[in-house]
């Protein structure tokens, strides 16, 4: 087989599932029937790991005798919405333009998972020595939420692999480290009044204030602390409040303002010992208005907690990942959370690679360059071919 037939072969799977909607918010199960029909054509059975409703599920198979030293392709099915963005194509179905294929999750990350589906056919034709493991999540665009149930099987229940390749959008070039990422949600009850009467109750809002403004000054203390010679853009840890909600009117003092936010931590860093000041600000506040008023107070809960990835010193992933990719440049980081850290922790040597970009990542009119996908068809051959040997 060569590249260019494999490209077809996955652009033509990369149609099906964009036509897939797996926006977070919905449910993942026709992506995963879909990839489960595609391995019943090769003889494969892959394993469902739901999540707790039954509602999306996670998916891995074997491609290839059940040995020790196979390779993970790994990727995530859902996709972010699309909501308010400003489409000039069908976001649910493959639009070619020039050089570029258009559509949600055409770079993160179906392309990818397109790519993974047609090598594995490819693989099983040959006869592989050692075997191809897909593994499929839900989940991740909300916190990498899905993935480590299916890497807790893995490990259980496979021979343990020589390497995982994490497919998010990385240009085809071997990534070997990612930052953490842990996100809060934090709702302060107040007690309303007129808001003439402040001494007859406490603004939600004007508490909210003050503990945002506690997070906006770890946020400078962090970057004032970067490694000019860290492989991350930003050098430092960031900090950032991405929604804030409260209040009914003006002249009302809020009932109930609540904001989240989230943390992005190099390896080795601790996001709750970073928080410190802030969580004993929040403690300080409940006190506060629980003393006043019964029902007020301040409510901290952690949504996500997602690991980061740190580079591996002489990973057997990375140099098997770059002979693939035929990469030959300097170690590199992304500041984006990954499934990658998760893998790691759970004791496989790991590395990230993917096609597309991740600046056409989450943006209206995604897509990816049709020669982005010919440079993972050849990245998928020449993996293939190692399995057969």
């Amino acid at each position: 087989m060569t590249p260019d037939q494999l490209t077809a072969q996955a652009t033509a799977i990369l149609a099906d599932l964009i036509a897939i909607d797996t926006t977070s918010r919905e449910s993942n199960l026709a992506l995963i029937a879909y990839v489960e029909r595609h391995l019943a054509g090769i003889g494969v059975t892959g394993r469902r790991v739901f999540n707790d409703d039954g509602t999306k599920a996670n998916l891995y198979a074997t491609i290839g005798p059940m040995e020790r030293g196979g390779v993970v392709l790994s990727g995530h099915s859902d996709v972010v919405p699309i909501d308010g963005q400003p489409w000039t194509s069908d976001p649910w179905r493959l639009t070619r333009r020039g050089d570029r294929l258009f559509g949600r999750g055409t770079c993160d990350m179906k392309g990818f998972l397109a790519l993974s589906l047609a090598v594995a056919p490819y693989v099983a034709r040959q006869g592989a020595a050692r075997p191809l493991h897909l593994a499929f999540s839900y989940d991740e665009e909300v916190g990498c939420l899905g993935a480590p149930s299916m890497i807790a099987e893995i490990a259980r229940e496979v021979p343990p692999p020589a390497a995982v390749v994490v497919g998010e959008p990385t240009e085809m070039v071997v990534v070997s480290g990612h930052k953490g990422i842990a996100t809060w949600i934090v709702t302060v009850m107040g007690h309303e009044a007129h808001s003439s009467l402040t001494h007859l109750g406490v603004s939600a809002n004007m508490i909210a204030v003050r503990l945002m403004q506690q997070l906006a000054d770890i946020a400078d203390r962090l970057a004032g602390e970067g490694d000019p010679h860290s492989p991350f853009c930003p050098h430092h840890a960031t900090l950032t409040i991405g929604q804030v909600h409260g209040g009914t009117a003006v002249n009302i003092l809020a009932r109930e303002c609540r904001f989240a936010f989230d943390l992005r931590t190099l390896p080795g860093q601790e996001p709750e010992a970073l928080l410190t000041p802030f969580f004993a600000a929040c403690a300080e506040a409940d006190a506060m208005m629980s003393a006043r008023f019964p029902g007020a107070g301040v409510r901290v809960e952690r949504r996500s907690r997602t690991p980061s990835f740190a580079p591996e010193a002489d990973g057997v992933a990375e140099r098997l990942a770059r002979g693939w990719a035929g990469d030959n440049g300097p170690a590199r980081a992304v500041p984006y959370a990954a499934e990658a850290g998760q893998f790691q922790g759970a004791g496989f040597s790991t590395i990230i690679c993917g096609p597309g970009s991740i600046a056409q990542a989450h943006q209206p009119d995604e897509y990816i360059e049709i020669a982005q996908m010919e440079r993972g068809a050849a990245f998928m051959l020449r993996l293939a071919d190692d399995l057969v040997r």
